[in-house]
């Protein structure tokens, strides 16, 4: 990276120091935070939801929650059942009103991930160097080998 501004600078050497530490390239590094990002919001955005569903919790815990974090939900839950036909909306029916119990069981999931964000963050940054190493490394050498010649119109 050629000059990288004075705010930036901090950043990009601890990226280069716990890329040097752990023998994972930055690109590797910052690909396996992505995907562990996101695996770690889905896995309890399923969970909670079947969790919720089970119990039937959604509706009482939807009073205990922040307005705007259930208006968030809500929204979250008509455009993403709209699209896949989940939580009681036919897909791609707008006039479909939702069932109650599985859009507040949304709401609440949604809610849990949103508020384990920072827990999330810390968890991806540090499963990051392992995951790299372990699934992204051992991918890229299957899909791209080294040592062979590129196919490039000979």
């Amino acid at each position: 990276m050629n000059n990288p501004s004075p705010r930036n600078r901090p950043y990009i050497q601890a990226l280069q120091r716990l890329s040097a530490r752990t023998g994972a390239p930055i690109s590797s590094l910052v690909v396996s935070f992505g995907i562990l990002h996101e695996v770690t919001a889905l896995v309890p955005l399923v969970g909670v939801f079947f969790g919720a569903r089970a119990v039937g919790a959604g509706d009482r815990a939807i009073e205990l929650v922040p307005s705007e974090w259930v208006k968030e939900g809500e929204e979250w839950a008509g455009r993403v059942g709209r699209r896949y036909g989940l939580f009681g909306f036919e897909k791609s029916d707008r006039e479909t009103k939702a069932l109650a119990g599985d859009v507040a069981n949304a709401v609440l999931a949604y809610t849990v991930v949103k508020a384990m964000l920072p827990l999330r963050i810390g968890l991806s940054l540090w499963l990051a160097p392992g995951f790299s190493r372990r699934v992204l490394d051992p991918l890229r050498t299957r899909v791209w080998p080294r040592g062979q010649a590129k196919s490039g119109g000979n």
